[in-house]
């Protein structure tokens, strides 16, 4: 049986440091993590709020007579040139800043060594691409508020891929606080599909639920997908992963472009064609909201990524009602009602798993059943096999990014 121990940081359980679950430049930021990244966490916290809030307005404003003029794919293909943009600009800017005898950035040498270690983004670009297409499709069935509830399903659907795939703890209070999140949007969902049929000839209903599964679980692969792929090479500069990342997405928009175009013909290979003011500030929007989520993936954390974007619901919820005289109804202001109160039991610091102590003392569990004598021992015996694959952190570098 291959070693395991568990990340102190984020409660996998991660495999010997010969398969690179996370790499040693990785484990030295989160041993030597400041006062200066709580603050830059505390920033992409607030800053994820507000872009992610204002992305389903922007995509509401885009509509003409209840449909798109444009062709959203082109809309995602400008973004990831965007964002491409930005990656290569910020490259410059850092390879001008490089100290002296370090690795140049821009040399042919760890341009092609980057890109064979960091070949894995191709895979969550490409759920990406997807799941950017679907938050058109979905604006088609659902309000902005309803749009961004739901969004919020990927919470729990990433807490089971942590789960089953990274091995990560959770307690009951953070299970019955997810159970909670689901009640809520739940709450919120009650009458809120319109009539009539869809694209499909499927009925509103199934369409709608249908797109929700996709909509919901193909982002929570890609996110932690994307996690997983950042901070694997940790040592690359993030931008030069973020120019891989958004290099392969705008491939994939751009082929599926192409596929359009041998359907629709050749006048469809306009990429400009019925973009308003309001799809300019959705660009931009969605690339700034892009290149905040890969900060967030590679010096952060998913999960808490992703819980604290359902802030970003009542703003979602205050700005369509004001802006499109959509109404709040009690439903809504129930379900975000309960959403918060989730989103505060799931960080509240008596809920957290307890960390198993690296000095040979007992895990203390809650319940009656607290002391786990048979993790321990295992894990006391992989630890000292797997020194280099521990991530040495201090237990006041745990607290949540989010105010309780």
């Amino acid at each position: 049986m291959k070693g395991v121990i568990e990340c102190s940081v984020c409660h996998s359980k991660l495999a010997s440091p010969s398969s690179k679950a996370f790499s040693k430049a990785y484990d030295r930021h989160r041993s030597s993590i400041s006062s200066k990244t709580r603050a830059l966490n505390v920033f992409l916290v607030v800053g994820d709020c507000i872009l992610v809030g204002l992305q389903p307005i922007l995509v509401y404003m885009s509509k003409v007579d209840g449909s798109f003029k444009f062709s959203p794919v082109s809309v995602n293909f400008l973004t990831e040139m965007a964002k491409v943009l930005f990656a290569i600009v910020m490259l410059l800017f850092q390879a001008r800043h490089q100290k002296v005898g370090e690795k140049p950035l821009l040399s042919l040498s760890t341009f092609c060594q980057a890109a064979r270690n960091n070949a894995i983004l191709a895979v969550p670009a490409f759920l990406y691409a997807i799941n950017n297409y679907l938050k058109f499709t979905m604006q088609l069935y659902f309000n902005p508020s309803t749009v961004k509830m739901l969004s919020n399903l990927k919470v729990l659907v990433i807490a089971v891929l942590l789960k089953f795939i990274m091995r990560r703890r959770f307690s009951i209070i953070q299970w019955e606080a997810l159970a909670l999140l689901l009640i809520g949007i739940s709450v919120n969902q009650l009458r809120s599909l319109p009539e009539g049929t869809t694209a499909m000839g499927l009925p509103v209903a199934t369409g709608a639920y249908l797109y929700t599964v996709i909509f919901v679980t193909v982002p929570s692969f890609a996110s932690v997908y994307n996690e997983y792929a950042l901070k694997s090479q940790f040592d690359t500069s993030i931008y030069l992963q973020n120019l891989f990342l958004y290099g392969y997405g705008a491939i994939f928009n751009f082929l599926a472009i192409l596929g359009i175009a041998l359907f629709k013909g050749p006048e469809s290979l306009d990429i400009l064609k019925g973009h308003s003011r309001a799809t300019m500030f959705l660009i931009f929007n969605n690339a700034a909201q892009g290149i905040l989520s890969s900060f967030f993936f590679k010096y952060a954390d998913t999960i808490l990524k992703k819980y604290s974007s359902t802030v970003a619901t009542i703003f979602t919820g205050i700005a369509s009602a004001f802006l499109f005289g959509h109404a709040i109804t009690m439903n809504f202001v129930l379900g975000i009602s309960i959403v918060f109160i989730s989103m505060h039991q799931f960080f509240a610091p008596l809920s957290k798993v307890k960390d198993v102590p690296q000095n040979g003392s007992l895990d203390i569990m809650e319940g009656p059943n607290n002391l786990r004598l048979k993790d321990q021992a295992f894990l006391n015996m992989t630890a000292g096999a797997n020194e280099d694959a521990r991530h040495l952190v201090e237990p006041n570098e745990r607290a949540p990014l989010l105010p309780i």
